[in-house]
């Protein structure tokens, strides 16, 4: 068993101190693993890592151990968490996963390329969103989907997400809500300038093409799952394609997805003061 430390998320390691303890009780042997390169390299043989934190806790322990074929269970402490099986308060109900009474939901991942000049650049993977995006001005981008312009317009930028991604930043930019077990790419562009520019949803089959059609000033960049900050020059494409690798995410509690996206966005319109 891998234990995921986040002090951030986590003070005083108490929800982690709490599972310790029930893997004690059950006889379980653990590891604490407190960086991704400590969680891929003590991988090999384990059963399953929990996360500590929000969604971002998942998507650093998915990209850690992509791959491996270790399911994550995730306790949020976040704000949201949509991707998290158990709530703080629910810590104790891990029992039931180390007992072995949970399933193994599998999600999609993509994978990334930048491409200059017909040469790949730069490569990555993602389980959320690859955004395309300008640095303080507007940008020019076209979209693609198997060599096929779909779109084109200035504006912001553009996400091409995972049905996992679906409720992060797509949803923020006005994208559609997809449930996980569905394979696609969605294809959101962010704030542009221009009424017919929509998301689409697209087989997962799909190569999507985003490419970088203009750009002054700030200039643009590329960021997979919020991560490293890539610069792009004028003409760079970025492109996205189902990845063979899988995130498996532990399931038992029985709460469907339906439920929790109604739970979690009913609470952000509480929070927002709205009815």
């Amino acid at each position: 068993m891998l234990l995921c430390a986040n002090p951030g998320k986590d003070p005083g390691l108490s929800r982690l101190r709490e599972v310790r303890g029930i893997l004690d009780e059950m006889g379980i042997g653990y590891e604490i693993c407190s960086d991704p390169v400590q969680l891929r390299e003590r991988s090999v043989g384990a059963g399953m890592a929990v996360t500590f934190g929000g969604d971002g806790a998942i998507l650093r322990a998915a990209r850690a151990l992509a791959g491996r074929g270790v399911p994550i269970l995730g306790i949020n402490l976040g704000h949201k968490g949509f991707m998290a099986e158990l709530e703080a308060s629910e810590t104790p109900l891990v029992r039931r996963a180390f007992e072995g009474r949970y399933t193994i939901e599998e999600r999609m991942m993509a994978d990334v390329t930048v491409l200059r000049g017909g040469e790949a650049v730069y490569r990555d993977f993602a389980l959320n969103e690859a955004v395309l995006g300008g640095v303080a001005r507007v940008i020019g981008v076209a979209v693609y989907g198997d060599g096929r312009r779909i779109t084109d317009f200035t504006g912001d930028g553009v996400i091409a997400c995972t049905p996992t991604g679906s409720t992060a930043y797509s949803l923020s930019a006005g994208g559609p809500i997809v449930e996980p077990a569905a394979r696609s790419i969605i294809v959101t562009p962010v704030c542009p300038h221009m009424l017919s520019a929509r998301s689409y949803v697209l087989s997962p089959d799909r190569t999507v093409t985003m490419e970088l059609t203009r750009s002054k000033g700030g200039g643009a960049y590329l960021s997979v799952d919020g991560g490293e900050v890539v610069k792009l020059e004028l003409s760079d494409r970025v492109e996205v394609r189902r990845s063979p690798l899988v995130t498996g995410l532990v399931r038992f509690t029985g709460v469907s997805f339906y439920e929790k996206v109604n739970s979690k966005l009913g609470d952000m319109r509480r929070n927002s003061g709205d009815d």
